[in-house]
């Protein structure tokens, strides 16, 4: 179940009441990301861990009026932004997690400055999707049984 928007920053609401942002976790994500064109996921992060992850939510708005109409957002409750984390291979907060068609394209850590908002978002938008940094074959020791030649 999905926390209670009161539950977040103020600005982080915003962007549900004011512009559109969906809330999604980690059981509604994939089928949100699969509703068509481009699509952000915003982690945001612990606010007192985290405080830039309010300032991301306040720029967030600022960069779809510089992309009008080019991606819808979402956003991660608190409780659900660890394992929306760890299936997209996010490890920094904040983050805006970027979609297409369902498929993960890439993600954007940390604050930024505009200039590098602009161009990361504009990169963003025009790659081609990709693999999330977690998906591959898991790496595994031939020692992990516990022998060893000591």
């Amino acid at each position: 179940m999905i926390e209670t928007p009161e539950a977040h920053a103020p600005l982080i609401q915003r962007l549900a009441r004011d512009f559109g942002a969906a809330w999604v976790d980690e059981n509604s994500v994939a089928d949100w990301t699969v509703g068509g064109g481009d699509r952000v996921v915003l982690l945001a992060g612990d606010p007192v861990r985290f405080p830039e992850g309010v300032d991301v939510a306040a720029v967030l708005p600022e960069l779809m009026k510089a992309f009008p109409k080019r991606f819808t957002v979402a956003v991660v409750p608190r409780d659900s932004e660890d394992a929306v984390a760890r299936r997209y291979g996010s490890q920094r907060w904040p983050t805006l997690l970027f979609f297409r068609d369902g498929q993960y394209v890439t993600a954007i850590a940390g604050m930024q400055d505009w200039d590098v908002y602009l161009a990361g978002v504009a990169a963003a938008l025009a790659m081609p999707p990709s693999r999330p940094p977690t998906i591959g074959i898991p790496v595994v020791s031939q020692t992990a049984g516990g022998s060893s030649c000591h």
